[in-house]
């Protein structure tokens, strides 16, 4: 279950940009050192070695993606990453079944209107995290008027987290409606 935490944007996009750094400085280590060998190794001096330098890229890159997920992702600097990542994931697991979540909203049924403010509160927090100010002035008209509509239905306007029974509960209600 993903939660929404209280983050400060500017410190949120220092620590992001951090850990690119690490990680771009780790691939372009791997990626340079590996293509260096694989020429070496395998290619021909006087011959066309583009393959060779494809291939200890590409390996750079797997490399660099097993550093990171393996031993880099659970370390403190990636903390802000992480969490955006997670943020992200989350709100593209609604994104998935909006159609489903617009359609039990419309029926007022308060799993979907809890799915829909998570949503807005969770798009909401990424546009802040990306410092995204046009796409957040969109969105609070939207916004607002859901938190009316909550409030409304005696149902709390503050859902920070993402309830996975909330997910399959909107994914069968589409299946009902037809």
């Amino acid at each position: 279950m993903f939660e929404i935490q209280p983050l400060d944007p500017e410190a949120y996009r220092k620590q992001t940009r951090r850990s690119t750094l690490i990680v771009v400085a780790i691939f372009v280590v791997s990626a340079l050192s590996l293509s260096s060998l694989a020429v070496a190794v395998l290619g021909e001096p006087s011959g066309n070695n583009f393959i060779w330098n494809l291939a200890g890229v590409l390996t750079g890159l797997l490399l660099t993606s097993f550093i990171v997920r393996g031993l880099l992702w659970d370390k403190p600097f990636m903390a802000a990453a992480r969490y955006g990542w997670q943020l992200k994931r989350s709100l593209m697991s609604v994104t998935n079944v909006m159609h489903q979540v617009e359609a039990g909203v419309a029926a007022n049924d308060p799993e979907a209107m809890k799915l829909l403010r998570f949503y807005h509160q969770g798009l909401t927090q990424m546009h802040q995290l990306d410092g995204n100010t046009s796409a957040l002035a969109e969105l609070r008209v939207e916004s607002e008027a859901h938190r009316q509509r909550l409030e409304a239905q005696g149902l709390a306007e503050d859902q920070p987290r993402l309830d996975p029974h909330w997910l399959e509960a909107v994914k069968g209600y589409g299946k009902r409606v037809k």
